[in-house]
């Protein structure tokens, strides 16, 4: 059987090597936030009820987030941890994270899980969802609960293949899992008619089969990774480690699902139209947004693996690299958002059961919105240079700054007479200020980084990146 491969990022053509490597993160998370909305689309247009089968997933997603903070923070924290391990080729130290993020975070998700079938109904309650459509919610809600397993192991085990440089196996197999999602989504709703629950098994088995696939994979990297020693099946001060790294993910993505959720219960007071418009224009954001971070997640490993062993001349050149590309790719996203809002709403809800109402308000927000993408990926890009170089505090700190604002702002400025359109500029002011937050703490970095670097940088391509 043909070893596994894995990746060095310590040399090689770094303007290449950030292309190639983080081209497939960018593939992945595309395809993953598609995925998601390829419930919302084959729901919105042959659901019974296309616009409040909406808006049932858009709030169960809004509890869903919150629990899958745990689940990014255990892909970010582990492949932070790896990646530095990797780099400075102590491969024992590469088995014995696997090793002990696997028990902690398997044990993590069974806690999470018990949270979430124990307060999923209250959680809703406190939303505000409407009566129309809180059953379909909860129903869809429990469903995906049962799926955590295989979206926490999936998540670790992309984190962990990123670490040791192979960016691509966990995108083909997603890809084949995307596909098998719309497929399902199609039988369960449009054939057996199952509506939203029809949607939630679609997901649920789609990432049993990816979660499969991805850790078949793993398991023989791990194999290639030799030791000598025998590595520890669980080691304290790994875990300590892994905690530290995670903690600050998994407090920028609650801070930010819970932001949301407050958002959330405030749109559903304006209306059934407004969460509808919501929902669907804010889904469209997020796979900008998400696919940006998947990119520099792989800045934040390219970082940790390099700064191991001191080669800081690079850790600069992979930011502007990665700073480049991100930034082309959120211009892209604007423009696509900014020129087709109709036509990109009217794709998920048949015009028959889209109001007017609903189809301005989702038009407001991606167009109002949209025009902020590029400031958001300069501080997402900041933010994953700071924690590649372990900087948790301020990566927690802008995070924290974003949401707060964001909060704060849209009930002031709905409360003042705004409207729906005071939520659009809550996210564009809560995203400016964070972003000069952000560019700070990488700055003041940037500072501490020795004035005579250790290693020049190649500019050969000496790396094999295929993996």
């Amino acid at each position: 059987m043909k070893q596994a491969k894995t990746v060095n990022l310590t040399s090689g053509n770094v303007w290449k090597q950030m292309l190639l490597y983080s081209l497939p993160l960018f593939g992945s998370a595309l395809v993953q936030q598609l995925y998601s909305l390829a419930d919302l689309l084959v729901v919105g247009n042959f659901a019974e009820e296309g616009a409040l089968a909406i808006d049932a997933i858009g709030n169960a997603t809004v509890i869903i987030n919150v629990l899958l903070a745990f689940a990014f923070g255990a892909n970010g924290g582990c492949s932070v941890i790896i990646a530095k391990y990797f780099g400075a080729r102590d491969n024992k130290k590469v088995r014995e994270s696997f090793n002990t993020s696997m028990i902690a975070f398997s044990a993590l998700c069974v806690v999470i899980m018990a949270f979430g079938f124990g307060f999923g109904g209250l959680s809703l309650k406190a939303l505000d969802v409407a009566d129309s459509y809180y059953g379909d919610c909860l129903n869809y809600l429990y469903i995906y609960m049962g799926s955590l397993p295989f979206v926490f192991l999936y998540n670790l085990g992309c984190g962990i293949c990123s670490a040791l440089g192979d960016s691509k196996t966990p995108f083909i197999f997603l890809v084949i899992s995307s596909v098998l999602n719309v497929g399902l989504d199609l039988l369960f709703v449009c054939v057996l008619h199952m509506d939203v629950a029809g949607a939630a098994w679609a997901t649920f088995l789609s990432q049993a089969i990816s979660c499969a696939a991805t850790f078949f994979v793993l398991m023989r990297k791990m194999r290639a990774v030799g030791t000598e020693e025998k590595p520890k099946y669980f080691d304290k001060k790994i875990l300590k480690e892994l905690t530290f790294a995670s903690v600050p993910i998994i407090l920028q993505q609650s801070f930010v699902s819970v932001g949301n959720f407050f958002v959330t219960r405030c749109i559903n007071g304006i209306g059934e139209d407004a969460t509808t418009g919501f929902t669907t224009a804010f889904k469209l954001v997020v796979v900008a947004t998400m696919s940006i971070v998947a990119m520099t997640n792989g800045l934040s490993n390219f970082i940790s693996q390099n700064k191991a062993v001191g080669e800081f001349g690079r850790i600069k050149t992979g930011f502007l690299s990665l700073f480049c590309y991100a930034v082309l790719i959120s211009l892209i996203f604007l423009a696509v958002f900014v020129s087709c809002p109709k036509p990109l709403t009217e794709l998920f809800i048949q015009k028959d059961k889209l109001t007017p109402d609903a189809l301005d308000y989702s038009m407001q927000f991606l167009v109002i919105v949209s025009c902020f993408l590029p400031v958001v990926c300069v501080k997402i890009v900041a933010d994953g240079a700071v924690r590649g170089c372990g900087g948790n505090l301020g990566f927690t700190i802008s995070t924290f700054t974003d949401l707060l604002l964001r909060v704060i702002l849209v009930y002031v400025l709905v409360g003042t007479g705004w409207g729906f359109k005071g939520v659009c500029w809550a996210w564009a002011i809560g995203w400016s200020i964070s972003m000069v937050i952000a560019l700070v703490f990488w700055y003041l970095h940037v500072r501490k980084f020795p004035k005579k670097q250790t290693a020049e940088i190649s500019t050969e391509n000496t790396t094999d990146i295929t993996a």
